[in-house]
């Protein structure tokens, strides 16, 4: 039985159009609580709108309706990144982490009613997780529980993910391309960084929110004067080496200008990232989101 987990609050920085109402500004005028202008009653002939106030101080002496602009729901997707290097955790793999928050992520769209759907990639578009886009409370379940039973790539693909894993990417987000809503992007971003600029250009009308899942064992160092195996996550080569302390300070310094470039990266691109480090927590999200919009 996979772990429930707290609902987040999120919301959009822009307006958004569509159809569905839903919890979102919208940029189409309707029903809704946002007043957007003043027009005419003749143009727009109903008067349980009708602004006293303002058609007492209209020059034209005309009858005043208040336009509103209507609240609506967006499509949320999740693309996921399920390589090698996601399987990889010391307590529970980045790849749980990741499910843990497609499953909080249902229950939370559910209820301003939006619709979430799964894209995954490795190598290459990975087909068998695809899930379109559905408004029901048991999405995030379905979506988490497919990312649970995912496994590790074969030996063979390790080699080709460090060049592959931005293309196969691309292939993902041309499919979201010019569509607007939300649009987690979820991924360790081990790999070749070359080919993201493009990836994030195709999905810029859409809210896109890089979400960085590190371990702990990766960002922090082992103790000094001990012999330690590694091994690539994604190349599946395997050393040996004597961790010394400038040899630590190396590591640290590593992670540092990972994530460094990482935040150059989205800057650039207005994005700002948030971090899934060992786990999910769902108050930080929000806190994410009222600081970022706000």
């Amino acid at each position: 039985m996979s772990p429930t987990h707290d609902e987040f609050h999120y919301r959009l920085p822009l307006r958004y159009g569509g159809q569905r109402p839903g919890a979102h500004r919208g940029s189409s005028l309707g029903s809704g609580q946002g007043f957007a202008a003043h027009r005419r009653l003749f143009d727009h002939p109903d008067p349980r709108r009708i602004d006293l106030r303002a058609s007492l101080r209209d020059v034209g002496q005309e009858w005043l309706v208040r336009i509103q602009r209507q609240r609506v729901a967006v499509p949320v997707h999740v693309v996921v990144d399920v390589s090698a290097s996601m399987h990889f955790g010391a307590l529970r793999s980045k790849l749980q982490v990741a499910a843990d928050f497609v499953e909080a992520l249902g229950p939370s769209a559910f209820r301003v009613g939006d619709a979430v759907g799964l894209l995954a990639f490795d190598h290459e578009e990975r087909e068998d997780l695809f899930m379109p886009p559905r408004h029901s409370r048991g999405a995030g379940i379905a979506m988490a529980e497919a990312l649970r039973r995912c496994r590790s790539e074969n030996a063979w693909q390790h080699d080709t993910v460090r060049h592959n894993g931005a293309a196969a990417l691309q292939r993902v987000a041309t499919r979201l391309s010019g569509r607007q809503g939300l649009v987690f992007l979820v991924s360790d971003f081990h790999w070749d960084l070359g080919g993201l600029d493009a990836v994030l250009d195709l999905l810029a009308p859409a809210c896109v929110v890089p979400m960085i899942v590190w371990d702990p064992a990766e960002t922090e160092p082992p103790p000094a004067r001990a012999l330690v195996a590694v091994s690539d996550a994604e190349t599946g080569v395997r050393r040996s080496l004597w961790m010394r302390e400038p040899l630590r300070a190396q590591w640290r310094d590593a992670v540092a200008a990972r994530r460094d470039a990482l935040h150059a990266l989205f800057d650039a691109h207005g994005m700002a990232p948030f971090h899934l480090h060992g786990g999910f927590d769902a108050e930080a999200m929000t806190r994410y989101f009222l600081e970022t919009v706000a």
